[in-house]
């Protein structure tokens, strides 16, 4: 990874390839879509905003030109340009300016929540329309006899439900993590260490704590999804966050062993989303009680 960062620091064509190819890579395979964003985010946070602007307007003409040979249409690059590129242009320019990380993953939580509302303001139904996506999926399965068709129904109409947050979402977090990792890319070249450092005192803003109990106190005495329900599972990838930053932190002080972590991911992917929002309860819980300050002052009374 650090010779890939080397390769892109070398010069705006060679950001912009490498920006262009795994950007296509990830039409077929999406987790090539994060590093292609954080080449973007690593050009624009080391060489500014310009530079990071350049470099996505040579790899937009690029995918544009293989896409007009290849599939004889320029939509792909569009695609790419908005869901990859342009918002980790905009993070890698407020990382940039602000230089905390705290400020950074707000800027991107915010961005979810005005996802969500946009999307309550412009769709009448939110979860009709995730429906009618979703139709083909739900007629796949029942006629390959996967499901039967009540089932299918049940099951559909309570995901469809609460698409619009998770969608959000998962935005929100896939732009976080291109940016993570192209930090990462920038420390690695210029400030070994750095970023590690730098995402275990990832603290967020008590207004964010403050909204995440007051949604799901609403959630709790009103049942089902909607709008503030939404924007609750919009803003958890902010939370999990800094949980992941609790953990990483009382690790490190711990000076446990790097399987305990490599644990507590691979739990993350096999018990999916139950570990995730545990995980993000830790962060909640961190705005408030600052378990790291308080772990701290234990160890440091205990020595």
């Amino acid at each position: 990874m650090k010779a890939l960062a080397g390769l892109i620091m070398r010069g705006r064509l060679q950001a912009a390839l490498v920006a262009a190819a795994t950007g296509l890579l990830s039409l077929l395979l999406p987790l090539f879509g994060l590093l292609s964003s954080a080449t973007l985010a690593l050009v624009t946070l080391r060489n500014g905003a310009r530079e990071g602007a350049l470099v996505g307007v040579l790899s937009v003409l690029g995918v544009a030109l293989i896409g007009a040979l290849t599939l004889g249409a320029v939509w792909p690059a569009l695609g790419i340009l908005l869901v990859l590129w342009l918002p980790l242009w905009a993070l890698g320019w407020v990382l940039r300016q602000s230089r905390s990380l705290s400020v950074t993953v707000l800027a991107a939580g915010l961005a979810g929540v005005a996802l969500v509302l946009l999307a309550h303001a412009l769709i009448p139904d939110p979860a009709a329309r995730w429906l009618e996506l979703m139709a083909p999926v739900r007629e796949a399965l029942v006629s390959d006899g996967v499901v039967d068709a009540g089932a299918a129904d049940a099951l559909f109409a309570a995901v469809a439900r609460w698409m619009t947050g998770t969608f959000a979402a998962a935005l929100v977090l896939q732009w976080l993590l291109a940016l993570f990792i192209g930090r990462w890319w920038q420390a690695q070249l210029y400030n070994p260490g750095g970023f590690g450092q730098e995402f275990r005192e990832l603290r967020l803003h008590r207004g964010l704590g403050i909204a995440g109990i007051g949604l799901l106190a609403w959630i709790g005495f009103n049942n089902g999804p909607g709008l503030l329900p939404d924007l609750l599972v919009a803003l958890m990838p902010l939370y999990l966050l800094q949980g992941l930053a609790v953990i990483h932190q009382l690790h490190r002080a711990r000076g446990g062993h790097a399987g305990w972590l490599v644990g507590l991911y691979a739990l993350m992917v096999f018990f999916m989303p139950n570990a995730e929002l545990l995980v993000a309860c830790v962060g909640l819980v961190d705005i408030w009680a600052d378990i790291r300050a308080r772990f701290a002052q234990r160890s440091t009374g205990a020595g």
